[in-house]
């Protein structure tokens, strides 16, 4: 059986929408996507990086569209694991635990993997939004498309837009 490898914040976890809404709220104003595209989220939100480090930002993110029952599926045909560079934001540890049980409660614990860097992860596949993880990475890796990616090019990475694509794809 394979082993897939998928990330949480910006791919199953819509953190884009997260951002938006703290920075709404802050700034009484909805940015546009236009305005953050190709933009870290630490610049293309000026208090991200304050919002990250917030009680709650992770535990009240926002489900991907359609994640929950691709991933349902995946996780019958797949050894699939969860895997997120957590111990970045040690506050996110718990909150990603809670948000994973409420939301995916199919995944077990022993399948939630909180990491610093991804270089350690050993999967077939991997499911993620940000090049420094799947550059390195040495099997087959699928580019989820997020703001923040959007103007780069790779030809090394599948880039998908939904999960009905990554369904189409590894279903």
């Amino acid at each position: 059986m394979e082993r897939i490898a998928i990330d949480m914040d910006g791919v199953i976890a819509d953190t884009t929408e997260q951002f938006f809404s703290f920075d709404e709220r802050d700034f009484g104003k909805r940015r546009t996507l236009e305005e953050i595209t190709g933009k870290p989220e630490s610049v293309a939100f000026p208090r991200g990086k304050e919002y990250v480090r917030t009680k709650d930002f992770f535990r009240t993110a926002p489900v991907m569209k359609d994640s929950q029952n691709v991933l349902s599926a995946l996780n019958k045909q797949y050894e699939m694991f969860i895997v997120s560079a957590a111990t970045e934001f040690p506050l996110s540890l718990f909150e990603k635990h809670q948000w994973l049980q409420e939301h995916f409660p199919f995944i077990t614990w022993q399948q939630m993997v909180f990491c610093g860097s991804k270089t350690i992860i050993d999967a077939d596949i991997m499911i993620d939004d940000h090049f420094k993880n799947l550059d390195p990475f040495k099997g087959r890796t699928i580019l989820f498309s997020q703001p923040h990616n959007l103007l780069l090019q790779s030809s090394k990475h599948q880039r998908v837009n939904s999960w009905k694509e990554v369904a189409d794809i590894l279903l």
